[in-house]
């Protein structure tokens, strides 16, 4: 009795490219910049480092809201020393960053100094009109020693 059963056929090459197929896959799987989980921080870089700062000078700007209360909270001091620690990075680093670097940190720099400027000039001006329409919280009337207070430290903006 003939066998009619249809016959397997796999030859070598097939396997061969099949499993070339699976380790170049891997590979890319590998080479892949890694998405960090919810516990986890990305990888330290110059970008992060930029990151963190510029985020913390933005916060301090009034940015992002108060979990708690919902309202924006101006650190203009916390803000400026986020910005300045900005600037001692690009004059410490200067001729040492790739031009991608160099480019995002000079920006970056430009407009957070540009906020600061309007946020604190907004600020004044508000003060000038209206003093008490603009909590000041953190404000002493005068410094240890006797010397006069050095301006607000937060501002809460209706």
């Amino acid at each position: 009795m003939p066998d009619d059963a249809p016959k397997l056929h796999i030859d070598a090459d097939w396997k061969e490219q099949a499993q070339a197929e699976k380790e170049k896959l891997s590979q890319k799987i590998d080479d892949s910049p890694r998405q960090p989980g919810p516990d986890e921080f990305p990888p330290a870089s110059m970008r992060a480092l930029v990151g963190s700062l510029a985020s913390q000078a933005l916060m301090g700007l009034g940015a992002y809201a108060d979990p708690q209360t919902g309202r924006a909270m101006i650190d203009l001091v916390g803000s400026r020393f986020a910005i300045d620690l900005l600037g001692v990075l690009e004059e410490k680093t200067r001729g040492n960053l790739t031009p991608e670097e160099t480019t995002e940190l000079k920006e970056i720099l430009s407009e957070l100094r540009q906020r600061f400027v309007q946020i604190a000039s907004m600020i004044q001006q508000q003060m000038a009109k209206d003093p008490s329409s603009v909590p000041v919280m953190g404000r002493p009337e005068q410094a240890p020693g006797g010397a006069p207070a050095a301006g607000p430290r937060l501002v809460v903006p209706d």
